[in-house]
C-alpha cells in the first residue's frame, strides 16, 4: 500500500482553511493532521509528529509563513497559498513545491499535488545510499556520497566539500546528518561531518583525511569516534 502524505493547513482565514481542507479530503493520498490558524499548535505538531507537506499562508498575525519556513525548512515541504504574488520570489528560497494564488480552484490544487509527487521522485533522498539531494542557489544538486570529502558547519549554512566543488547549503548539521547513510558518515565535531572511508589517520585530537585535510575531534564526539575505531 502506498504511504499516505501527512499534511497540515495553516491559514488565518477560516474560509481558506475550510476550502483547502475540503480539497484535501478529495485526494486519497493526503492525510490531514491539522487545519486551522493556530501557528503555535502547528509548531507543536511539527515538532512531535511526522508531517510531510504544509499548506501555508504567508501573512499571519502570530508568525509569518516566511518565519515558519525558516524554522522548519529542512524537514518539511511547503505549498504556499497566498493572495499576494509578490511573496513568490522570497518563498522559493525554501522547500516550496508550488505557489498558489487565492482563490484556488480544485484543479489548480490537484496540479500542485502532482507536482509534489514529481518533486519527491526527482529530488528527495531515496532509499539508496549512493546520492544526496540538496538545494542551493535555487538549484537542486545530486551529490554522489562517495565524492564527499567532508561537511563543514557554518552557523546557518553548511559547506559540502566534494572532490569536484564546494556547495553552500542553507541547512543545519543535524538535518544533513539525518539524510546521510549512518553506516558511512560520522560527526566528529560540532562543525564537521566526515565519510568514514576518507578517514586516514587519527592523530591525538585530530583526524587526517585522505586528501590531507586535518580536522579536529570535538570533546563531545571523541567517544563516538573511539567506539567506531574499536568496532573496526
Amino acid at each position: 500500500m502506498k504511504k499516505r502524505t501527512n499534511c497540515i493547513i495553516l491559514d488565518d482565514e477560516p474560509f481558506a482553511v475550510k476550502l483547502v481542507a475540503d480539497y484535501v479530503s478529495k485526494v486519497p493520498q493526503l492525510n490531514l493532521v491539522y487545519a486551522g490558524s493556530d501557528v503555535f499548535k502547528a509548531i507543536e505538531i511539527l515538532n512531535n509528529e511526522a508531517v510531510d507537506l504544509i499548506f501555508l499562508d504567508i501573512q499571519m498575525p502570530q508568525l509569518t509563513g516566511i518565519e515558519l519556513m525558516q524554522l522548519f525548512n529542512q524537514r518539511h515541504n511547503f505549498i504556499i497559498i497566498s493572495a499576494y504574488p509578490q511573496y513568490a520570489l522570497e518563498a522559493y528560497q525554501f522547500h516550496v513545491v508550488d505557489f498558489l494564488l487565492k482563490p484556488v480552484t480544485f484543479n489548480r490544487f490537484y496540479q500542485s499535488i502532482e507536482k509534489y509527487n514529481r518533486w519527491l521522485r526527482t529530488f528527495q533522498h531515496t532509499d539508496t545510499d549512493n546520492f544526496l539531494f540538496v538545494k542551493a542557489d535555487r538549484k537542486h544538486y545530486k551529490i554522489a556520497t562517495e565524492s564527499i570529502l567532508y561537511i563543514e558547519g557554518l552557523k546557518d549554512y553548511i559547506r559540502i566539500h566534494t572532490s569536484d566543488e564546494k556547495i553552500m547549503v542553507l541547512e543545519n548539521m543535524k538535518d544533513i546528518l539525518d539524510k546521510l547513510p549512518a553506516s558511512q558518515f560520522v560527526r566528529i565535531h560540532r562543525s564537521y561531518i566526515i565519510p568514514l572511508d576518507k578517514m586516514k589517520i587519527i592523530e591525538g585530537n585530530q583526524i587526517r583525511m585522505t586528501d590531507g585535510t586535518c580536522l579536529p575531534i570535538g570533546e563531545t564526539y571523541r567517544k563516538l569516534v573511539s567506539e567506531w575505531v574499536d568496532r573496526k
